[in-house]
């Protein structure tokens, strides 16, 4: 099988489970009310697909106590992740969203047309992103089985906290964990995506 097929074959059962659920665009944290603050861990590096380096930007914005990323070029049109409320979210969060927004830039998202809100092409760029920051995540930093199980909960509590319903939750840490399983390096997965995009 093609890595192009092998790619579909896994973010697609995710996808037919979540298709019309709201999927956020950044990772989102605790309520207000039961708000923790955490250290705010250093960020990762991120090269974008045109070999560019991206810049980490700390910024305070949208509701507090929502920590969120947000890939996009800035009024300059250089490659940037704003980095908003880390202290809201767990350190394991914190990488996840920082390695979610990143692959953004690696497979060439950000300088593509922003499809339609919970369209499938949207759901598809996402379940993309959360697979290359589990494998960066698992290759980089070591994450085993244990670790894993962290960034899991994280994301189960975090998603849990904001609204979602729990076939969207178990859909999508289902997709991360297949892809921390199944798939080799992140550097091949993410030319796999840009070859299929036709962008390499």
């Amino acid at each position: 099988m093609s890595r192009q097929g092998s790619t579909l074959c896994t973010v697609l059962p995710a996808l037919g489970l979540v298709l019309n659920m709201a999927y956020p665009e950044a990772a989102v944290a605790q309520t207000p009310q039961t708000r923790t603050t955490y250290e705010v861990v250093d960020a990762p590096s991120c090269t974008n697909n045109k070999g560019e380096t991206v810049r980490y930007i700390e910024r305070s914005s949208g509701r507090s106590g929502i920590a969120a990323g947000m890939a996009i070029r800035d009024g300059n049109g250089n490659p940037v992740i704003y980095r908003s409320n880390y202290a809201a979210t767990p350190p394991e969060f914190q990488s996840f969203i920082d390695r979610h927004e990143c692959a953004h830039h690696q497979t060439g998202d950000v300088d593509r047309p922003l499809p339609p809100r919970n369209g499938a092409e949207y759901m598809m760029n996402e379940s993309i992103s959360d697979c290359v920051a589990i494998l960066r995540m698992r290759d980089e930093d070591g994450y085993n089985r244990a670790a894993f199980s962290k960034v899991a909960a994280a994301l189960r509590h975090e998603m849990s906290n904001i609204g979602f319903p729990e076939i969207s939750i178990s859909s999508r840490i289902s997709n991360i964990d297949n892809c921390y399983t199944k798939y080799g390096s992140p550097q091949d997965f993410v030319i796999g995506i840009l070859e299929q995009r036709g962008l390499l």
